[in-house]
């Protein structure tokens, strides 16, 4: 049951899709439930406190899951129908463990991207929490698996405008590894030589002095994104039309 119930409220609420890459499949992070009908899972998400707004539901949220403060969110879409709330089992869970007069419930939904490496596994774990393929989702609450799609169409959408896949590299890559994500997060395979070309032209993509060791393959040079560079030249960005 949550701390000052009172100051919940049952009807609105944040639920959040929290992105990670492992190097070869985009990952969801997800929370494990029990219900009448047994386990499945859902996404990370509360009801809002009446003093806060949603932003800081989703900062709050995902603070307490990944105990990485100052995450990259975007608010992507809003989740309102009356019967959203169909299977008796939802329903009969939310009111047990809220101990709110559950009835409706409009959530609006974020995406987030962690760098799967940096997050707290002890935080994550101890919430019940942990990450699934997205190509290979669990059996999901609620209508929890249509949200996590809008999310990923919004995260598709999104990578064409701003260099936002730096949020699930590590601090230095290779062109590879961040094709790799690319391909990853847009399903289908892109050019090599374009892809490069493309993203070697923008001023805050800096080349490091420094190659991948203990590789059967040629090393590859590492780059890093400067953000501080990218604010500067925001002006000039090209679309990542890859």
């Amino acid at each position: 049951m949550h701390e000052h119930e009172h100051a919940l409220n049952p009807h609105l609420s944040v639920d959040c899709v929290v992105f990670g890459f492992t190097g070869e499949y985009l990952k969801v992070l997800l929370i494990e439930r029990n219900t009448t009908r047994g386990k499945d899972y859902k996404l990370p998400g509360d009801f809002i406190y009446d003093t806060e707004d949603l932003q800081g539901a989703a900062e709050r949220i995902l603070t307490h899951l990944t105990g990485l403060e100052d995450l990259f969110l975007h608010q992507f879409a809003v989740f309102g129908r009356p019967d959203r709330i169909r299977a008796p089992h939802d329903l009969q869970w939310l009111r047990e463990t809220t101990g709110l007069p559950v009835n409706r419930i409009v959530t609006t939904a974020f995406f987030s991207m962690v760098r799967i490496d940096e997050s707290k596994r002890e935080n994550a774990l101890r919430a019940g929490a942990s990450w699934h393929p997205v190509h290979a989702l669990p059996t999901l609450a609620f209508d929890h698996r249509e949200i996590i799609q809008a999310g990923q169409k919004a995260l598709q959408k999104e990578v064409h405008f701003a260099p936002i896949c730096f949020e699930l590299l590590p601090w230095k890559f290779t062109i590879r590894q961040i094709q790799t994500l690319y391909e990853v997060i847009l399903d289908h395979p892109l050019d090599n030589r374009n892809f490069r070309k493309k993203l070697l032209k923008a001023p805050y993509i800096l080349p490091l002095n420094e190659r991948q060791a203990g590789v059967p393959h040629k090393p590859a040079r590492f780059y890093i994104f400067d953000r501080d560079l990218y604010e500067q030249n925001r002006l000039e960005i090209f679309e990542y039309n890859f």
